[in-house]
């Protein structure tokens, strides 16, 4: 028996041993980590004065910055998520923002502000360079935009609200942490307490994936949830959205350009009038860019005006950037007081001239030019709207390289935006082709309206054709009008059908090497083109232009126009 006792105690030892060891592990198991996650790493902090921004309910990429304890976005970030209306301009170090009213202006690195002339000062630097970046204080911003901040410092991170839509929502119901992950071995990422709220982002077997009410994403035991319920978060009540009036008219527009390239071209106004039909506005050409001060040429004349407004029509003057050498966009329209000298100019001229309209016809734009071109749009339209003058922008049909145009600010702070329907295929292109085919013209209007009212979209239609030659390789062509066109096809014996791919009366011969086409541009292609603006109910029609077309076309038009 002697023998036999410690032989016991060694086995009840090791059993209690084992049982220690095992019941360690299951502790180890089912025990919950104490563990807390390196939060600047989780936030993606990279250094002291660096906020990461949670926007909604997701931590975006972009990240603010904190300077004097005022937050900054970079020029970048307020243009992606909150206002791109804001504009650096770097040849005079100025933030601009453009009211329906009035410019907002700040000298870079300043606390003070301008608005139409009356100044006011910040307690802090409204915008400030660091390097080459521009930074633009958050409360600034929000002066001019509708959102909603918190900023948090411990850890830094920022909880950004630009939409209130509705949320589930629920209560914790114990003490408890929300973790990194889904799981009681995860780190720790912050505690809540009984009857703190929190945002249920995703819903799971036994974790949620939520947000807390200082903008930690991470996740929480289903069991430490309750009362989960839908709620509409309460919208920003201290920002008034701008309101831009326009001076559209509450009928359809039929435009037709005139070309005036000397003063002695405005006294063809009533011989280009003569069999015309149901044109209620004339763009003159009167107007060029001339050098990049922000001067422009000038063909207007007083009688003329006198002459267009007693046969019932508006003239709307046209300018344009490309008639005389030598004149760079960019250059013009980069710089407040060059854009600003353009603009005077052509609001005293207007005013002078009695002109009802101004009509804009910058083309080819280059990509750093978009923002400049624009600023003057938006600057511009400050002053038609003070003096009662329609402005209209003439656009290329979009086709994805032009989108810097920015059709939807343009259809915002102008009266109309004016798609030139045409072009498609025009000197230079590398094979022959229609000016305006069908489906080219519908998708300039369909694309265009998907961003501007409808009202304030103006079609421009072609009164010309292009005869294409093709010799080997070398494609060449010609722009002519429409008698010209009609003779053409009659002095060569072209028999011409319709083409049901584009709407148009195609023809084709073959002389020597060379071979000809010809997509006609007649009474049957431009009632197509009308019926498509009229599927639209767009604000009218636009012609390039009179001189070119032949007066039946007049009736296809005069039918349009008048249709409600």
């Amino acid at each position: 028996m002697k023998k036999i006792i410690p032989v016991l105690i060694a086995i009840v030892l090791i059993i209690v041993v084992a049982g220690v060891g095992f019941g360690a592990k299951l502790i180890e198991k089912y025990s919950y980590s104490k563990e807390r996650a390196d939060l600047a790493e989780y936030f993606g902090i990279e250094g002291s004065d660096d906020v990461p921004i949670i926007l909604q309910d997701e931590r975006v990429e972009e990240h603010a910055r904190l300077w004097d304890g005022v937050c900054y976005f970079d020029f970048a970030t307020v243009h992606k998520y909150f206002n791109d209306r804001f504009f650096e301009d770097t040849r005079e170090n100025v933030l601009i923002y453009t009211l329906p009213d009035a410019i907002v202006t700040s000298v870079i690195g300043s606390q003070t502000v301008a608005v139409g002339g009356s100044e006011s000062s910040r307690e802090y630097v409204i915008a400030r360079y660091e390097g080459d970046m521009l930074y633009v204080a958050v409360d600034f911003v929000k002066e001019y935009t509708n959102f909603s901040y918190a900023l948090y410092t411990e850890p830094n991170h920022m909880q950004v609200y630009t939409e209130w839509n509705e949320r589930q929502v629920a209560t914790i119901t114990d003490n408890t942490q929300v973790r990194y992950q889904g799981g009681i071995k995860s780190d720790i990422l912050t505690d809540v307490s009984e009857g703190d709220k929190v945002v249920v982002l995703e819903e799971m077997e036994t974790w949620t994936k939520v947000k807390t009410e200082d903008a930690f994403i991470g996740y929480v035991e289903n069991k430490r949830l309750s009362e989960k319920e839908t709620e509409t978060p309460t919208p920003v009540t201290d920002y008034t959205e701008p309101v831009y009036t326009s001076n559209t008219r509450d009928h359809k527009i039929n435009l037709a350009w005139h070309s005036v390239a000397s003063i002695g071209g405005n006294d063809t106004l009533s011989e280009m009038m003569a069999g015309t039909k149901g044109i209620n506005v004339i763009s003159p050409t009167w107007f060029a860019l001339y050098d990049n001060d922000g001067n422009f040429t000038n063909l207007a004349s007083a009688d003329y005006v006198e002459r267009a407004h007693n046969m019932g029509l508006e003239v709307w003057g046209l300018i344009d950037n490309f008639t005389n050498e030598g004149v760079d966009t960019y250059e013009v329209l980069a710089g407040l007081s060059t854009r600003s000298h353009l603009i005077s100019g052509l609001i005293d001229t207007a005013v002078a001239y009695d002109l009802d309209g101004i009509n804009i016809d910058f083309e080819n734009i280059s990509l750093d030019a978009g923002e400049p071109f624009v600023e003057f749009i938006r600057e511009l339209s400050i002053q038609c709207r003070k003096n009662g003058i329609v402005l209209s922008i003439d656009n290329y049909v979009p086709m994805g390289y032009n989108d810097h145009y920015n059709r939807k600010e343009q259809g915002i702070v102008a009266d109309y935006v004016i798609v030139m329907g045409y072009d498609e295929h025009y000197k230079g292109s590398d094979t022959a082709g229609s000016v305006a085919s069908i489906d080219f013209v519908e998708n300039g209007i369909s694309n265009t309206v998907a961003q501007v009212p409808a009202n304030k979209v103006i079609n421009a239609i072609p009164f010309y054709t292009r005869i294409w030659e093709t010799k080997g390789t070398t494609v060449d062509s010609q722009a002519v009008g429409m008698e010209m066109a009609q003779q053409y096809i009659k002095d060569h014996n072209i028999t011409t059908a319709w083409d049901e791919k584009t709407c148009q009366n195609y023809g084709e011969y073959q002389s020597g090497d060379s071979h000809y086409e010809v997509w006609l541009e007649d009474e049957d292609s431009i009632r197509v083109k009308l019926n498509i603006m009229n599927k639209y109910g767009i604000g009218g029609v636009a012609e390039w232009k009179l001189g070119f077309e032949v007066d039946s076309i007049w009736d296809v038009i005069e039918e349009y126009v008048n249709q409600p």
